[in-house]
C-alpha cells in the first residue's frame, strides 16, 4: 500500500460513480495519462488486483477490469505469478517526461505550445472586458427588436420541411438553391441589379466574404487603397492578406478620386476598398460624381473595386443611392453586403455579387471553409424573402431607428451645445461626433467608464486633424440615449476641467 507506485496512484487517481462512463474506464484512462506523462515509468510494477481494490476502495473485480482495458491497449503486460508492469508501446503517443512536473499537474493541458507557428499581430482581437452597464457601439442594431417569438416558429417549421434531408443528402448542387434565387430577386429588386445566382455567393457574414475576397484577389505586398479613417476589421483583413495598404483623404463628397490619380500610376494598385453608400466611420456618401470617376478610373488602371454596403437596408429618408456594383458595366466592383440585420445575428448572412469567373473560385473557395453551410437558415430566410416578412421587419424598424436618430441628435444639441459638430445622416446607426476642442478621447473613455458608461477603443479616431467619435445609436432606446449622453458629458467636462 506504500509502495511509491501505490501513492502516485492514490494522489492521481479519482472517478465519478455518477456519471455514464464505467468506472473502469476513467481509471483505466488516468492510468494511461500518468504513463503518457512519465509519471508511471516503463518497467514499473502496478499493486495486485486485491491491494489496488482497496486502494480505489471499488470491487476486485472492477480492479481486473482495468488491468485488462490496459492490457488490451497495450500500455501494460500482464505476467502470471509475477505482477502488471508498465510498457510504453512504440506507436502510442509519444511519452511526456515529468521528471520535474508536481503531481497538481497531472491532468493540466499546456498554456504554451512545444512548436513553432506564425503569429499574426493583424488579428489581435480589439475586444474590450468591461462592467459598466451602458455602452456606445460603432452601430449595431438592437436585439431586443427581433420578433422572437415569430421566428421560434418559422425557424420551427423550416426544420420540418422534408427538401432539407434530400439537400443534406445532395452531393452537388445540380442547379441554383431557392435560397439564392430568391436572394438575387430581393437584390434585383431593392439595389438595381440585374443579377442572377451565377453572380452571388452568401457566406456567415460580412467580414467572411471580406476574408474570402482578399485571398483571392491579394498577394504578398500587392497595393491596396483604404479611406484615410477605415474600417479597423477591414483593415485587419488585408493586413493578413500581406497587403501593402494607402490611406486616401475623404471629404464632404467621399473619397478623394483626383488624389488617387495624382499620386499612383497605372497597374500599380490592386485594388480599392471603400463604403460608398456611408463612409467607414464618418457616414460621408460617395458623390455621383466621383462613383463614375472611380468607376472609369478603375477600368483605366486595372484595379478592382471592393464596395462595402454594411448598412445599405437602414435608409430613414429619401431613397438609398444605388450601388456602384449595379452600374458597373466592366466587371470591376466586387459587392459586399449582408441581409437580415434586422434579425439576431444568427439569421444574419452576408454576401458576394462580383462578375461568374471571379464567383465561380470563389465557390470552390468556400467549400473548403464552409462546406456544411446553414440549410435551415437559408431555408427560413428564402421562405421570408418570399413571404415579404423581410421587407416588413425592415420597414418597421427603420421608423423606430429614426426616431432614436431624431431624439439623439436633440440630447445632443441640448447637452453638447457647441461642444460637438455632426451631420444628420440620411440612415444608418451611428454619427460622426466631432470634438470642437480637442482632447484626449482616451481620457474620455476612462471617464466615461467610471460613470457606468463604456466606450470600445474601436470607436475613438484621433490623430492631428481628427478627434472624433462613431457613435452608434441603434441599440439603445429613447431613455437610453439620454442616460448615456448625460454621462458622456460628465465626462467630457471631467477630462476639460482636469
Amino acid at each position: 500500500m506504500n509502495s511509491p507506485v501505490s501513492q502516485i496512484l492514490k494522489q492521481l487517481i479519482t472517478f465519478d460513480k455518477s456519471i455514464v462512463q464505467p468506472v473502469y474506464v476513467q481509471v483505466a484512462q488516468q492510468i494511461v495519462n500518468a504513463i503518457q506523462r512519465g509519471y508511471l515509468e516503463k518497467g514499473s510494477k502496478l499493486p495486485g488486483t486485491r491491494v489496488f481494490s482497496q486502494l480505489l476502495n471499488v470491487h476486485r473485480n472492477t480492479a481486473v477490469a482495468i488491468y485488462e482495458e490496459l492490457a488490451s491497449q497495450g500500455w501494460v503486460d500482464i505476467v502470471a505469478n509475477r505482477g502488471t508492469f508498465v510498457l510504453v508501446p512504440e506507436e502510442s503517443t509519444a511519452k511526456i517526461k515529468a521528471t520535474t512536473q508536481h503531481l497538481q499537474q497531472a491532468y493540466s493541458y499546456p498554456k504554451v505550445a512545444g512548436f513553432p507557428f506564425q503569429k499574426s499581430f493583424h488579428l489581435a482581437s480589439t475586444a474590450q472586458e468591461t462592467t459598466a452597464k451602458y455602452s456606445i457601439n460603432d452601430g449595431k442594431p438592437d436585439l431586443r427588436l427581433h420578433p422572437v417569438h415569430q421566428f421560434s416558429r418559422w425557424y420551427s417549421a423550416a426544420m420540418k420541411r422534408k427538401p432539407l434531408i434530400n439537400k443534406w443528402n445532395r452531393t452537388t448542387a445540380l442547379r441554383p438553391s431557392v435560397f439564392s434565387t430568391q436572394l438575387c430577386n430581393y437584390l434585383n429588386a431593392t439595389r438595381g441589379f440585374h443579377i442572377n445566382p451565377h453572380h452571388l455567393i452568401n457566406t456567415r457574414s460580412t467580414e467572411m466574404s471580406l476574408y474570402m475576397v482578399s485571398q483571392l484577389l491579394i498577394k504578398q505586398d500587392d497595393l491596396v487603397l483604404v479611406g484615410q479613417l477605415s474600417n479597423y476589421a477591414a483593415n485587419m483583413i488585408f493586413q493578413e492578406a500581406g497587403a501593402t495598404m494607402r490611406t486616401i483623404p475623404v471629404d464632404e463628397e467621399g473619397l478623394d478620386v483626383d488624389y488617387i490619380k495624382t499620386h499612383f500610376v497605372k497597374k500599380s494598385i490592386r485594388c480599392v476598398y471603400i463604403c460608398a453608400h456611408r463612409d467607414y466611420p464618418t457616414t460621408v456618401t460617395l458623390s455621383a460624381k466621383r462613383r463614375l470617376q472611380l468607376l472609369q478610373l478603375a477600368k483605366a488602371y486595372g484595379f478592382a473595386i471592393i464596395e462595402d454596403d454594411y448598412d445599405y437596408d437602414f435608409q430613414f429618408e429619401g431613397s438609398a443611392m444605388l450601388p456602384m456594383a449595379s452600374a458597373d458595366a466592366d466587371g470591376m466592383v466586387i459587392y459586399l453586403g449582408k441581409l437580415g440585420q434586422s434579425l439576431f445575428p444568427s439569421f444574419h448572412t452576408g454576401f458576394v455579387v462580383a462578375p461568374e469567373n471571379f464567383i465561380s473560385e470563389a465557390k470552390n473557395y468556400l467549400q473548403l471553409l464552409d462546406k456544411q453551410g446553414d440549410l435551415i437558415q437559408e431555408q427560413m430566410l428564402s421562405e421570408l424573402i418570399s413571404e415579404g416578412e423581410i421587407y416588413r421587419l425592415k420597414k418597421k424598424n427603420i421608423i423606430t431607428y429614426k426616431q432614436r436618430r431624431d431624439c439623439l441628435c436633440q440630447y445632443l444639441n441640448y447637452y453638447f451645445e457647441g461642444a460637438v459638430t455632426w451631420d444628420i445622416p440620411l440612415g444608418g446607426l451611428a454619427l460622426w461626433l466631432q470634438f470642437v476642442n480637442t482632447i484626449s478621447l482616451v481620457k474620455l473613455a476612462e471617464e466615461a467608464e467610471k460613470l457606468d458608461l463604456f466606450l470600445p477603443k474601436t470607436i475613438l479616431y484621433q490623430d492631428k486633424t481628427t478627434c472624433a467619435i462613431r457613435f452608434g445609436f441603434g441599440h439603445l432606446n429613447e431613455d437610453e440615449l439620454e442616460i448615456v449622453i448625460k454621462k458622456l458629458k460628465r465626462a467630457y467636462d471631467n477630462v476639460l476641467n482636469s
